[in-house]
């Protein structure tokens, strides 16, 4: 009965074809045992892939040793591969449920992704530690990845995804196929999968972690939806119907969303411009905004600070792990955080205070007459005639010069620093403001000679560098 909805299942989802080979991700557990001995009973050509995470001592190597006696059952080819996961986790600042998962997807990717496979003995030639049975395994476009997730599986993923708010992408629960990655037995309980096992005398083994809540899913597996049954005992098939509605929604969805970013979005360069006004004016806005900025790594709970930029000044951001999102004028810009590219901030003539990276900047005007002079590198004080706006205020590069208040002679930024002996982090944190690629000020050091305040100057601009607390 099970193989017959296995072998129904994967022609109506067009998972894969029977001449395809095919990766198998085996831990030794009851799932991945029966996925094996269900694509054997099909006549399905399939290897085996086992990660040692070296996470449960002994026992992770007896399932390692218990694979690699399931290989020569069936008969195939065994590739293992160890993980020291603790240390990696730690380097990189990541949960040990997350480590496990991106390396385990990692080392997959890359087996199916060479042309062939070349197993030399217990070594793979390229040296990443392979074992296998001394064949070449030849590797190609008709290569899938499979792994054992279950009905159950995706009811835990979509709960999960649900009170973690990852939006309607995440409680669709797990999707049958990902490009080469196949997940054939979403159709199956694990109480069907168990009854299998029991019915073939398959042998498998028990991760004893699964009876821990030191991870998440195991924690909702073993607490959460166990309650929710107690008082709703049909909610897991409830959910799982649920799943495959809002399957077809996000579809739907997702049309909507794909159409509302070709309106909005104009990529200029390593940048993704967001008109303002059309933003605005964007019905859901909170919803079509979260889409929008979780491709750059912002999480759900920063969209009300991404919508209050629309009502801020020039200059305020938010950032991410790998952007940022600026406020400049009339525009949102999405913009790497290591190019800095969107810290050209420009400045119209009614802008009384900018905000940027280094703090603010407050401008104001006055008469000659009333302007007292005051001696402070933080303010910057022009003959408003001399200038025409916008400005542009940016961080300062190599080859720009000015000229020195106090010096007919123009002088490069570089030479002027030396001369100041700055260090290195003071240089990195300099910004300027250019009217039509004329400096005009060297914002908290010196302005340019040719706008300085004269016997004829009528109207005086005064900017005033209110610096970032710390900075």
């Amino acid at each position: 009965m099970l193989l017959s909805k296995f072998k129904e299942y994967i022609a109506e989802k067009h998972l894969f074809q029977p001449k395809d080979r095919l990766l198998l991700a085996v831990s030794g557990g009851v799932d991945s045992v029966v996925l094996c001995e269900l694509c054997h009973q099909a006549g399905f050509g399939f290897i085996m892939a086992h990660c040692n995470f070296q996470l449960r001592g002994e026992e992770s190597d007896r399932d390692e040793s218990f694979v690699r006696t399931l290989g020569e059952k069936y008969g195939v080819e065994v590739l293992m591969k160890k993980f020291d996961t603790t240390l990696i986790a730690a380097a990189e600042k990541k949960s040990i449920e997350t480590t496990a998962r991106e390396l385990r997807y990692q080392w997959f990717y890359e087996l199916i992704g060479s042309d062939e496979l070349e197993v030399v003995g217990n070594l793979r030639k390229d040296g990443t530690g392979l074992t296998g049975t001394g064949q070449q395994t030849p590797v190609g476009n008709n290569w899938f990845i499979l792994t054992a997730h279950h009905a159950d599986d995706t009811i835990e993923t979509a709960v999960m995804n649900f009170f973690r708010g990852t939006g309607i992408a995440g409680i669709r629960g797990i999707l049958p196929r990902q490009g080469k990655l196949i997940r054939p037995l979403l159709f199956a309980r694990r109480m069907e999968l168990e009854a299998f096992a029991k019915d073939n005398r398959l042998e498998f083994v028990t991760d004893s972690t699964n009876l821990q809540n030191d991870y998440t899913r195991n924690f909702f597996r073993n607490n959460i939806l166990p309650q929710v049954a107690a008082v709703y005992p049909e909610a897991a098939m409830n959910v799982l119907h649920n799943i495959s509605r809002f399957a077809e929604t996000e579809q739907l969805y997702q049309q909507a969303i794909d159409w509302h970013k070709k309106k909005l979005l104009e990529k200029k360069g390593s940048e993704h411009h967001i008109p303002v006004l059309k933003l605005q004016q964007t019905v859901p806005l909170q919803t079509v905004l979260y889409e929008i900025i979780k491709e750059y790594n912002f999480s759900p709970h920063q969209v009300n600070d991404a919508a209050a930029l629309l009502q801020s000044e020039t200059g305020r951001y938010i950032q991410s792990s790998t952007h940022r999102i600026i406020k400049n004028r009339n525009w949102l810009i999405i913009t790497p955080n290591e190019t800095g590219a969107g810290q050209h901030i420009l400045i119209e003539a009614g802008d009384d205070k900018i905000i940027f990276e280094g703090g603010e900047i407050r401008m104001k005007r006055s008469t000659a007459a009333e302007h007292k002079i005051k001696q402070s590198p933080l303010i910057g004080q022009l003959d408003i005639n001399d200038i025409s706006f916008p400005l542009l205020l940016r961080q300062w590069k190599q080859g720009d010069y000015f000229y020195p208040l106090g010096m007919n002679k123009k002088k490069k930024l570089s030479r002027f620093f030396i001369d100041k002996k700055l260090s290195l982090p003071d240089k990195e944190n300099v910004w300027v403001l250019e009217m039509n690629k004329k400096i005009i000020w060297v914002v908290g050091m010196r302005i340019d000679n040719r706008f300085k305040i004269t016997a004829q100057t009528k109207q005086v601009l005064i900017a005033e560098w209110i610096k970032k607390p710390g900075g």
